[in-house]
């Protein structure tokens, strides 16, 4: 029964798609924390939604991963092996803007999935709730938050308060985490029943609040601002950094599409840097609504939610643009106020400064400034995070060796491997037997000796 179970999980984000392999003792599949990442593979290129044009060539994407996964699971163990492919809010975008090509895409890489010798379960579009749910599972199923084994193998319920998780993806971020408060909104409650214990859970997803997404909205607005001129200027930039755009690449996609001027979409506009925070900071807000609100406190774009209690884990790409101004700014963050001034110092950076910095991140090197910006105004405007509940949240991508996200969660909930009730004690009794036997012995002896060395004395 020790010989490892695993399990693959295909998270197709915006961007790009991540294959995570996960194993856990067969014998102890219903323990929490056991699951555990065993090796995971990045797949080149793009994210699935952008194949849809050419949907077959999303399948084919995925091979090299596929194969790795082959070496990465014992031979004798692939038929049992379940293989799973979630879609998130890249898909969730090109279903809205193109529903034929989305399910193309979807069976071309179904077709590529079967084609392999694993027990394929299925390749489906994850919802903003599905997504936030499962990514508070992952973290509180790591950091063994909902159950424990004692030391007599009895299970505790450890009187842990849950952690909220917040993601942030390319095309989506997510907010989930457990409350007491009324949920107004019927959409953003999830009950959970884990281990015997319910959680009255919030969750909300903003799509096109994702990062790539958050980045064209900038520039659409820009533009917008700028009455559409051939050259325009772009306050988050660094100054003396400047690029040529055409405007499809800014207006192809559901979230800028409200906004897209009459000109041609193959003309092209020139975009320079000219590094001013403050300015920044200012259109950014821009993206965020908070004029209106029909329930009794909202987040932002009139979504209900409960004032943030308790501590939170912030992942993906928090972590990483946290982890710049951390190792590559070399500032630490531990107030919002530490976010703001970091952000203003990359916004007032040149490019040339920047690469000096950090040559390896050229790519996303330029947006650095905004994406700070939009995680200061997104916790602190949008969340209502405060100088209090700020350094409650921890910046981190993993748990031990396991990464972050909803994969693993999702993978848990398929596999029913967090039971809804309270594990029955009969396999832990037994072992409860044993430790009661081996104690008895051990008093036994020990009574023994002292009765011996007693008697010894004596005589």
């Amino acid at each position: 029964p020790h010989c490892p179970q695993y399990g693959i999980v295909l998270d197709a984000g915006s961007s790009h798609t991540a294959m995570f392999v996960y194993k856990w003792p067969a014998d102890k599949e219903n323990d929490t924390g056991v699951v555990s990442e065993h090796s995971m593979c990045d797949v080149e290129g793009p994210g699935i939604s952008s194949y849809s044009s050419s949907p077959p060539a999303a399948g084919t994407s995925l091979v090299p991963c596929l194969n790795q996964a082959l070496r990465d699971v014992p031979k004798e163990k692939h038929a049992g092996t379940p293989l799973y492919l979630g879609a998130t809010a890249g898909m969730r975008l090109l279903n809205i803007t193109n529903p034929q090509a989305s399910d193309a895409v979807l069976s071309a890489v179904a077709a590529t999935l079967k084609s392999y010798p694993f027990d394929f379960q299925g390749a489906k579009i994850l919802s903003g709730e599905e997504e936030g749910v499962f990514g508070w599972v992952t973290a509180n199923y790591l950091l063994e938050n909902f159950i424990k084994r004692g030391w007599l193998g009895e299970w505790i319920q450890p009187q842990k308060k849950t952690l909220g998780a917040m993601d942030f993806g390319g095309a989506s971020t997510q907010i989930t985490f457990e409350t007491r408060d009324t949920i107004e909104d019927p959409r953003n409650e999830v009950m959970l029943k884990l281990y015997g214990q319910v959680y009255k859970v919030y969750t909300h997803s903003f799509l096109c609040y994702g990062r790539d997404q958050v980045l064209k909205r900038l520039l659409s607005k820009l533009l917008q601002a700028e009455s559409y001129q051939a050259t325009i200027s772009h306050p988050c930039w660094p100054t003396d950094y400047r690029k040529s755009l055409p405007l499809s690449s800014i207006y192809d996609s559901p979230c800028t599409e409200k906004e897209r001027p009459s000109l041609a979409l193959n003309t092209t506009v020139t975009v320079v840097g000219t590094g001013n925070g403050s300015l920044c900071a200012l259109h950014i807000s821009k993206l965020f609504d908070f004029t209106t609100c029909s329930f009794s406190h909202c987040s932002f774009d009139g979504t209900f939610q409960p004032e943030v209690s308790g501590n939170f884990i912030a992942f993906s790409a928090f972590f990483y643009t946290v982890d710049f101004i951390r190792t590559v700014m070399g500032r630490p963050v531990h107030l919002p106020g530490d976010l703001k001034d970091a952000a203003k110092t990359i916004c007032a950076s040149s490019w040339s400064e920047l690469l000096q910095k950090a040559p390896k991140l050229e790519k996303r090197l330029p947006d650095y400034c905004a994406v700070s910006m939009f995680i200061y105004l997104l916790t602190t405007r949008g969340y209502d995070f405060n100088n209090q509940s700020f350094p409650n949240i921890a910046f981190q991508k993993k748990v031990g060796e396991t990464s972050i996200g909803w994969a693993l969660g999702y993978m848990l909930n398929l596999t029913n491997m967090i039971p809804a009730e309270k594990p029955s004690s009969h396999k832990s009794m037994l072992y409860n037997y044993w430790v009661i036997l081996i104690l008895l012995f051990v008093v036994t002896t020990l009574t023994s000796l002292v009765t011996a060395v007693c008697l010894l004395r004596r005589s």
